[in-house]
């Protein structure tokens, strides 16, 4: 299992985050519903496979990004509302995460595994006392899109986009941890263009290595092995689904109980077997003869943060217009085309068996 070893508070970045975390977000991590998300994954489920692209020096779970949104939320805004909302925000997500969008039908907009949050909030005993202790109601903390440090519109950075970004640049091994916090600590809370407040650089420089170093997770995760996993997943536990292996709810459980599930029928545990065996990918125009294979897209996920200039306006601007690598780049990744057939070269026609 991948998720045997999960990291401690002092081994990930919460002491970067807020080196003086409040106890309230302590009591809400520590609840049924949020500690279920220690066992489920941010990289929905490719982590379990061979390829190199997913051999991470950390693993990387649900519940430390949540843990991590929560605590960035609360230095920027020292709002409890706010701070829980952030921490809540993934508490509806399923098994292997945005697998279940695709499981859904929903590759680009990702968006299907949010919408169970406020009711998963109203049926947890636990968060519901918490919420009352706290003075809050289940409203004020179920849609981290009201708050614009929790979450704003894309390409904007908020505190959900700046801890995936920082969290993958840690568990993937991209920076360090001193790195990290030297990034972390030139933000700034500023208005936009809109005049709405959002996370700002101070530096133009650390802005522009931020976002050319988040643009590497971007590529993962539309990279041909992220799409052809998820898509693969996708429809091993449809299968699971329609042979009575799965129940709909088992996909709101736990990873570990879903392959537990998965791997006690011989159909299932074959299909689960050759995909954690899977290392190498194959491309092309046309769709080969006697392989699963996809076509199939992915959202583009990039980051153009604000950033003060190097001149005495001080007037925050999108570092795209002040660097020309990262306005190429993002140009480049926008540009990406998913109009290939893609597979893998360990496997022969894998679903195409029990289809």
């Amino acid at each position: 299992m991948k998720f045997e070893r999960k990291l401690s508070d002092k081994e990930y970045l919460f002491d970067i985050y807020e080196p003086n975390p409040p106890s309230f977000l302590k009591e809400f991590l520590e609840t049924e519903e949020m500690r279920r998300l220690m066992d489920v994954g941010m990289h929905c489920g490719c982590e379990y496979t061979s390829f190199p692209l997913f051999s991470f020096v950390h693993p990387y779970s649900r519940w430390l990004h949540s843990a991590g949104v929560g605590l960035i939320v609360w230095h920027y805004t020292q709002d409890i509302a706010q701070s829980v909302a952030g921490l809540l925000h993934d508490i509806a997500t399923p098994v292997f995460a945005h697998v279940v969008d695709f499981l859904n039908g929903d590759p680009i907009r990702q968006e299907t595994t949010e919408e169970g949050t406020l009711e998963r909030i109203q049926e947890a005993e636990d968060i519901q006392c918490l919420l009352k202790k706290y003075g809050l109601k289940t409203e004020d903390v179920a849609d981290y899109h009201l708050y614009p440090i929790a979450d704003n519109p894309a390409p904007a950075l908020s505190a959900d986009r700046l801890e995936y970004t920082l969290g993958n640049f840690y568990c993937r091994g991209i920076k360090s941890r001193k790195e990290i916090a030297r990034m972390y600590d030139n933000l700034l809370c500023l208005p936009n263009e809109q005049g709405i407040v959002e996370l700002t650089f101070a530096s133009r420089e650390l802005a522009e290595e931020f976002t050319l170093a988040s643009l590497e997770n971007s590529r993962m995760y539309t990279a041909d092995e992220d799409r052809f996993c998820m898509q693969y997943l996708a429809d091993l536990l449809k299968c699971g689904l329609e042979w009575g292996i799965l129940s709909p709810q088992d996909l709101d459980s736990t990873e570990t109980e879903v392959i537990g599930r998965l791997t006690t029928d011989e159909r299932s545990a074959k299909l689960w077997e050759d995909y954690c065996g899977f290392c190498r990918i194959g491309a092309g125009d046309r769709k080969p003869e006697g392989r699963y294979s996809v076509r199939v897209p992915s959202k583009l996920r990039y980051i153009d943060p604000l950033c003060l200039p190097d001149d005495t306006s001080r007037k925050p601007v999108r570092i795209s217009r002040l660097s020309r690598a990262v306005e190429k780049q993002i140009e480049q990744f926008n540009n990406t085309s998913f109009d290939r057939w893609i597979w893998t070269e360990e496997a022969d026609d894998g679903l195409g068996r029990f289809a």
